[in-house]
């Protein structure tokens, strides 16, 4: 049982508390879990599931908006409101949901062929504009649902069948992608971790704002063991205000390169006093951008792992909300809306 909390964060500011205590269960949908034995999306869905409880709104004012992919079946697995929407669009969708009901805690699931391809253009300006959405992007690097075609996060040189002579494209790299559009909330995890998930998660819906979380998923099928590489020593785990080190003992640290970059260097060899101390409230982009670019995307023998950036800014909803504030007095309205019909083509405001 999880106690509710006194008051919703600023990303759930206007969502409706459940007046009564809810668990996992209540999540859960009657619908039959239709992925692949093994398939990570499973993790993904028990710790958004197990997440949800804690943060103390009704089911009722809960929405996932998916696109096309074998992720965007999550709707169908959630007790709550959703739409399984069409292919690339739904951060389109959300923002028109996101603005109609400010009461309504709004999600984006999402895979990295249906954001990153035909819905690139959709998910850049759903970031850049700050709508209050909570985007989580499942990638695989691979297209599943329509088994096993390269993506735009596959490797170079990926074999597949539509690339049987390899893949010659440079792939995505999504969080880059995202602080380029200078998205106020940008983080990595992992399905199989599902204490990091699950701290990733909660953290994305406190935020008010565009969240985008990139969320490493293996396909068993078509691209098995792709973050395998990983496992050991690959992770650089992201903490907010402590020193980025990593590897066997945190042998391993991130420093300044002098250029802008960053690079890894041996703690031994540098000294822990100039290893870089994570900022993940930084107004300024340029170092969790430099960060994003230790994702070794080709081999990936490394990735960092958490909350790249975390800042606030004016949502773009509740900025449009409050430009269209129409006066209470009826008549004035009215002889508004008349004026806009029957008057001149153009007007002051």
């Amino acid at each position: 049982m999880t106690t509710i909390p006194s008051g919703p964060p600023a990303g759930l500011a206007k969502v409706p508390l459940s007046l009564t205590p809810l668990t996992r269960k209540d999540f859960v949908s009657g619908d039959e879990v239709r992925w692949c034995p093994g398939c990570g999306d499973y993790s993904v869905l028990a710790a958004f599931q197990g997440m949800m409880p804690g943060l103390g709104i009704r089911r009722e004012n809960l929405v996932i908006i998916s696109g096309i992919g074998c992720s965007s079946r999550f709707p169908y697995y959630v007790d709550a409101y959703g739409m399984h929407s069409i292919h690339g669009r739904a951060p389109a969708i959300a923002t028109g949901v996101a603005m109609a009901r400010p009461d309504l805690s709004v999600w984006v699931v999402t895979g990295d062929g249906d954001a990153l391809s035909i819905g690139g253009n959709h998910l850049i300006h759903a970031l850049r504009r700050n709508v209050n959405i909570t985007i989580l992007l499942f990638n695989n690097r691979i297209y599943g649902l329509t088994k096993g075609q390269y993506s735009p996060t596959s490797e170079q040189g990926k074999v597949t069948k539509s690339s049987p002579m390899g893949s010659v494209d440079r792939p995505f790299n999504p969080v880059s992608l995202a602080l380029g559009a200078e998205a106020t909330f940008v983080a990595r995890t992992v399905d199989n971790n599902r204490a990091h998930l699950t701290e990733v998660l909660t953290a994305a819906a406190r935020h008010r704002g565009a969240s985008l979380v990139e969320i490493y998923q293996n396909c068993v099928i078509f691209n098995d063991g792709a973050f395998d590489p990983l496992k050991q020593y690959g992770f650089i785990e992201l903490r907010h205000g402590e020193p980025i080190t990593f590897g066997p003992d945190g042998s391993l640290g991130v420093i300044a390169d002098g250029s802008g970059a960053v690079r890894i260097a041996p703690v031994a060899e540098v000294g822990i006093e100039n290893v870089l101390r994570h900022d993940a409230h930084e107004e300024n982009p340029q170092l969790a951008f430099a960060l994003s670019r230790l994702t070794d995307s080709q081999g990936m023998a490394t990735a960092p792992i958490g909350i790249f950036r975390d800042v606030d800014h004016p949502a773009y909803d509740d900025l449009a909300r409050a430009q269209v504030h129409v006066p209470a007095d009826a008549a004035e309205q009215l002889r508004l809306a008349q004026e806009l019909v029957t008057g001149k083509d153009t007007w002051t405001v």
